[in-house]
């Protein structure tokens, strides 16, 4: 068995883009700069986001971090968004979510010009990548798309299931595998909550990405022999023996699940860092598409 490591897969890609940060700086120019928006105190993004600016940071970019209370208005919000898609000096612009109740999240998405938009959010980008064209791909995706290239994983005429139809993962996971890509040409299969035969298809799948938000749903008797497993998973799950209370788990039961797998990524540890990843080769992107 495999163990698809995040943390080696990330580490490649972080230092091709810190040696091409280095070339920049060395011809005279500047760093890429990425923008993240934080609104209010949520603990699980404040994790995130700090995770963003220190991979930043280590990569050689420049990160800037803007705070908002969790009671701002969303006139504010999109004013400051306004401001810094006319800033030539910033590259890519984050807002992490979730926000809070009183800011529409559609909104705020599509507030932030496209070609900045290094979260993949935007109609822009998802309608571009629909089509194949280029365009800045969800960071999850993009991520997973850059491990499985990373440890050579076999995706030509295999069969994939994607369990979850998230506009930020399912969805344009199905696309990528089924695009004419080296990590594609697969034939895909979208599952959701209203899939009768799940357990069925995913017997049938070669590879499987778990994307639902359910500790430990899939389970052995779900995946066959040899399968590749992508767990995207990531649910804090109470536990008094923890020592921050609680533990991280994914949406793959992953003992016995990794027992059958030919290849599994680890939670935490795996999908997470290429997010991070992801995020790093947009910004990269986008400066070069910004800086041309």
């Amino acid at each position: 068995m495999l163990l698809l490591d995040g943390k080696i897969a990330s580490a490649a890609v972080k230092e091709e883009l810190k040696q091409q940060v280095q070339q920049l700086l060395e011809n005279g120019k500047r760093a890429p700069h990425l923008a993240a928006i934080l609104v209010g105190n949520n603990g699980a993004s404040e994790t995130y986001v700090a995770s963003k600016v220190k991979n930043c940071e280590e990569t050689g970019f420049r990160s800037t971090l803007i705070r908002f209370d969790a009671d701002i208005d969303e006139s504010v919000l999109l004013a400051k968004i306004s401001e810094l898609n006319l800033d030539p000096s910033v590259d890519g612009i984050l807002v992490q979510l979730p926000l809070p109740g009183q800011i529409s999240e559609q909104k705020v998405i599509e507030a932030i010009d496209p070609a900045k938009d290094v979260d993949g959010f935007h109609p822009v980008n998802v309608g571009k990548l629909v089509q194949g064209l280029p365009s800045f791909v969800s960071a999850t995706p993009y991520g997973i798309m850059l491990m499985l290239a990373y440890y050579k994983i076999e995706t030509k005429g295999k069969h994939a299931v994607v369990i979850g139809r998230s506009n930020i993962v399912g969805r344009p996971m199905s696309i990528l595998l089924s695009s004419n890509l080296p990590q594609g040409n697969c034939t895909v299969t979208l599952c959701h909550s209203h899939t009768p035969n799940l357990k069925e298809l995913c017997l049938q799948a070669d590879i499987v990405v778990a994307a639902l938000g359910r500790p430990g749903f899939v389970s052995a008797d779900m995946v066959k022999d040899g399968a590749v497993i992508i767990d995207v998973g990531i649910t804090r799950v109470t536990d008094p023996t923890a020592k921050k209370g609680f533990r991280i788990k994914g949406d793959v039961a992953f003992e016995e699940v990794a027992a059958k797998a030919a290849a599994i990524t680890p939670v935490p540890g795996g999908v997470g860092l290429m997010t991070i990843a992801g995020l790093l080769k947009n910004t990269m992107q986008a400066y070069q598409q910004n800086n041309n």
